[in-house]
């Protein structure tokens, strides 16, 4: 069994994704493990790492494989308490022989940053080490972020007795600028890149669905709509004369965020094209609005929040791979398939 750790030097860098799509697109029989767990959710009355939940149901992994052998837990303070360094390598070989067991290759995914859990020996490193992994980084963000990660990669994180096995550069705004200005030099320090991937802007786009949850909002118009895109958001904080002038508030899939109490906003929303409505300060608006958004198929989402903070929460909101996220997984395999070099590493 091959061990591989996807690692990364800064939060949203890409790693689930990245699994995801090499999965998709070199089939195979593949195992996973997120040891140090930064996502919690409560899933069939456990608590599970999100990522672990969503890759376990993608898989179909065997049902017989709980939270606990993927993941040791969420809390450095409860971590550090029940184990030591070397009862965490124990542990780390445990859940490695019970996730890899009869799989041709075992994904490891890294802390959100490179030195998340170092001081209960769950960082990345410690991990490759531990458990003999070749590790490879995920770097992200814009053309000098990458370089300052790559660089301090060389010159800081001690690599002595690790299969390094390179970097995958991710949401790379412009390839062709970026190769000629800056692969030469990635190149003459001994680091491999095996892959530069594009940026994607259909990736970044998530469901009213998974906005609902994140938001905790209540539903009480358009369940049918659910489903549906949000690729544009517009804050009604303005009239409604003004707002339907404004060039964002008639493009497609919009998310509209307004007080319940904006009943012209509301409607002009629901007659246009309209991923769904946040209604905040906790304001239901009449029946005939909550009707006719209901016949449009367009939902309401109902929070106590005010449309700032809720504009806040939108705004930061990553978005995240889910079960019915086949879209966005075939684009990821392509995007592997076409830019990454897979057998240097994978097959």
């Amino acid at each position: 069994m091959k061990k591989i750790l996807i690692a990364s030097t800064r939060e949203g860098a890409g790693k689930t994704s990245i699994i995801v799509g090499l999965a998709s697109a070199v089939s195979g029989n593949y195992g996973f493990i997120k040891p140090f767990g930064d996502r919690l959710v409560y899933r069939k009355k456990k608590n599970w790492d999100y990522d672990c939940f969503l890759i376990r149901n993608l898989w179909q992994v065997d049902t017989e494989i709980e939270s606990e052998d993927i993941t040791l837990g969420f809390n450095h303070s409860k971590l550090r308490y029940v184990y030591n360094r070397d009862s965490i390598k124990e542990k780390l070989l445990e859940m490695a022989k019970i996730s890899g067991k009869h799989k041709e290759i075992l994904f490891i995914e890294g802390g959100k940053n490179l030195t998340y859990g170092t001081s209960i020996h769950l960082d990345s490193i410690s991990m490759a080490k531990h458990l003999e992994a070749k590790i490879i980084f995920v770097i992200s963000g814009d053309d000098d972020t990458i370089m300052d990660n790559i660089t301090y990669i060389k010159k800081y994180v001690d690599m002595k007795d690790i299969d390094f096995g390179g970097v995958i550069l991710n949401k790379v705004q412009d390839i062709t600028n970026f190769s000629n200005i800056f692969l030469q030099n990635i190149t003459a320090m001994g680091i491999q890149v095996l892959g530069i991937l594009p940026y994607q802007q259909g990736l970044t786009y998530f469901s009213v669905n998974y906005l609902a949850k994140k938001i905790a909002a209540k539903v009480i118009a358009g369940e049918n709509g659910l489903e549906k895109i949000v690729k544009n958001i517009f804050v009604g904080a303005m009239s409604t004369n003004r707002a339907l002038r404004n060039p964002l508030f008639n493009k497609q899939h919009k998310l509209l965020i307004t007080s319940g109490d904006r009943h012209d906003m509301i409607l002009a929303a629901i007659d246009s094209d309209t991923a769904g409505i946040i209604l905040t300060n906790n304001i239901v608006p009449p029946s005939n609005i909550i009707s006719r958004a209901s016949d449009r198929g367009i939902p309401l989402l109902l929070v106590e929040s005010d449309t700032f903070e809720i504009a806040k929460q939108t705004d930061k909101m990553e978005a995240l791979l889910t079960e019915k996220s086949q879209e966005k997984i075939d684009i990821l395999t392509q995007l592997i398939s076409e830019n990454l070099k897979i057998d240097h590493f994978l097959k």
